[in-house]
């Protein structure tokens, strides 16, 4: 007998969205969409993004101890990473976004937004 396979991926990459970011989709049925991050998951390449790919699910009663007369309930399912981009703080629009290591904070890891024309600039979600 042979063992049994599961579907676990290898080590993931640090991905450069983050939990709290404001995020578009940018491909898809929920194209041009935006929201906040809720959770990020590495190891799947997905994201979970507050109002996107929503999804119905049917109980019955007694079977969920938040729906106690049951129902329908909505919930977002997680969207592949590559599908969303970081939006611009001021405009909304998606950017790209890369990483710089910064020498006036002893070489830290800092985000860097390239948008249209500028050389990158730093990313700063409080805006």
């Amino acid at each position: 007998m042979s063992k049994k396979q599961t579907n676990t991926a290898t080590a993931a990459h640090r991905p450069r969205i983050k939990k709290g970011d404001t995020v578009v989709v940018i491909t898809g049925a929920d194209k041009n969409k935006s929201g906040r991050v809720l959770a990020v998951y590495p190891r799947e390449n997905r994201v979970l993004v507050e109002g996107v790919r929503v999804a119905k699910r049917a109980y019955r009663k007694g079977a969920n101890p938040d729906l106690p007369q049951g129902g329908i309930h909505e919930k977002e399912m997680p969207i592949h990473i590559s599908n969303v981009m970081l939006a611009h703080p001021k405009t909304g629009a998606p950017v790209r976004m890369g990483v710089r290591y910064d020498e006036g904070k002893d070489g830290r890891r800092v985000r860097v937004r390239f948008a249209k024309g500028a050389d990158g600039e730093t990313v700063d979600l409080n805006d």
